[in-house]
């Protein structure tokens, strides 16, 4: 069996997709020989699709799943997990500003212990760890911060970074995890761990014990390339959690 499959979510990335499919591959084959990267084209309007297929033509490790509407990161991330015939599978934004490389940190920990002893289903970067090495503006740091104290009082999660785009499960718990998952939009994340700690607490399974690992962070995106994150969707994300938190909070296992 496969070990890892990496999803990479992407919309409108046509200008760099190639280069950091490449830069991808060129990083996870120095710590892993059995890996495939499924790229997820979520409706793309530019160059994105044929940029991939570029990428596929050189490196037969490519995979690509491709739709005509643009569906959302969640709904991207979702469609690839649910694709992925491996041991393990890990998302990872396609702007690379986390490095493809910290899955090498990940994929030992998953296969060893948590802190408590016990086996772990789903590790996570945060930002907020204080091994963390983070450089972006600090308006986004700000709203980090804030995104977190919402959540700490709306879940109660023992985490201190949901959002951040890099993460790692067993195959087998990322699926149980999606055929409960709807959100559609940039608030999956924490949707995906709440029911994952729920689960872990129902079923008084610790194969969905939750763990965070420390990341480095460079925020690379030049003045024609800002970050996508706007009050809009702040508004969006605080909306979609708190819908969250009733879906959740309803489901019974």
């Amino acid at each position: 069996m496969l070990k890892l499959t990496i999803v990479m979510p992407c919309y409108n990335e046509g200008t760099r997709i190639y280069r950091n499919i490449i830069e991808t591959l060129t990083q996870v084959e120095k710590f892993q020989d059995s890996f495939r990267l499924l790229v997820v084209n979520d409706g793309s309007t530019d160059e994105t699709e044929s940029e991939i297929r570029r990428a596929m033509a050189t490196d037969s490790r490519v995979g690509l799943i491709t739709y005509k509407d643009n569906k959302g990161k969640g709904y991207a991330v979702r469609r690839g997990i649910m694709s992925a015939k491996s041991e393990y599978v890990a998302f990872l934004d396609a702007d690379l500003e986390l490095p493809p490389y910290l899955l090498d940190s990940f994929m030992k920990k998953i296969e060893g212990e948590s802190e408590t002893g016990s086996k772990v289903g789903i590790v996570i970067g945060s930002k907020m760890h204080p091994d963390s090495q983070v450089e972006y503006p600090p308006l986004r740091k700000i709203m980090s911060t804030g995104y977190y104290i919402f959540l700490k009082i709306v879940f109660g999660l023992s985490l201190r970074d949901t959002q951040t785009g890099i993460k790692l499960f067993r195959t087998d718990i990322a699926q149980e995890i999606s055929k409960y998952c709807r959100c559609k939009g940039y608030s999956f994340d924490i949707e995906m761990l709440a029911i994952a700690d729920k689960l872990r607490k129902t079923k008084k399974d610790n194969d969905f014990t939750i763990e965070e690992m420390p990341v480095v962070v460079n925020f690379s995106r030049n003045k024609d390339n800002k970050s996508k994150i706007k009050m809009r969707s702040v508004f969006v994300m605080v909306r979609d959690t708190l819908r969250i938190k009733m879906y959740v909070s309803k489901l019974g296992f």
